[in-house]
C-alpha cells in the first residue's frame, strides 16, 4: 500500500512536533511525569510508595531530566522521617544552592532546622544546604517547582531551594 505524499508530509510534521515537545527544556508536564516517576522508591532498606500527584520534574537542554517526589513514609523510623520525605532522581549533575550533586537516585527532605538534605539510598547524607523560606506564599502545596531566570525553585510547602541544571 502506497501512502499519498500529502499524508506522508502531515505524518512527518506531526511526529517531528511530538518529538520536539517531549524533549523541550523546562518544567515537565503531567504526562511526562507519569512516564518517569517510579511507583515506589527504595530507601534505607524499604520500598516506599511514591505520590505521583506530589511529583515534579525538570528537563535540561540536553534532554536529561531531574524528578523529585514525595513518598509515603509510614513504616520508617521517626529519625529517618525527620530528613526523608521524598526522592530525587537526576540523569545529570545538578547544582542545589550552589553545591554540585552527581547523577543518581537519592532520598531528600526539608528539615525542621531549615536545611534541605539529600541522602544516598542507604540513608547517608551526601548534601546539606540551607533552605529558604517564603512566608508570603499564599497557597503552599506539598511539592512544586517554579522556573525563575533560567534556574528552578523546588518548593515543599513554603520552604525552597534553588536548582540549576547545566
Amino acid at each position: 500500500m502506497r501512502m499519498r505524499p500529502a499524508v506522508a508530509v502531515v505524518l512527518l510534521l506531526v511526529s517531528t512536533a511530538m518529538i520536539g515537545q517531549s524533549t523541550q527544556a523546562g518544567v515537565l508536564k503531567a504526562s511526562d511525569l507519569h512516564a518517569a516517576v517510579p511507583a515506589s522508591f527504595f530507601f534505607h532498606g524499604q520500598a516506599a510508595p511514591t505520590q505521583l500527584r506530589n511529583s515534579v520534574g525538570i528537563r535540561n537542554a540536553d534532554g536529561k531530566i531531574l524528578i523529585a517526589g514525595l513518598v509515603d513514609t509510614a513504616g520508617y523510623a521517626s529519625g529517618v522521617v525527620e530528613k526523608f520525605q521524598g526522592f530525587l532522581i537526576t540523569e545529570t549533575k545538578v547544582e542545589i544552592e550552589g553545591t554540585t550533586l552527581g547523577p543518581g537516585a537519592y532520598g531528600m527532605g526539608f528539615t525542621k532546622d531549615g536545611k534541605f538534605v539529600v541522602m544516598d539510598v542507604g540513608g547517608n547524607e551526601v548534601l546539606s544546604v540551607a533552605a529558604k523560606s517564603d512566608s508570603k506564599l499564599a497557597h503552599p502545596v506539598p511539592l512544586k517547582v517554579n522556573q525563575a531566570d533560567g534556574d528552578y525553585q523546588l518548593y515543599a510547602g513554603n520552604h525552597w531551594v534553588e536548582i540549576h541544571l547545566p
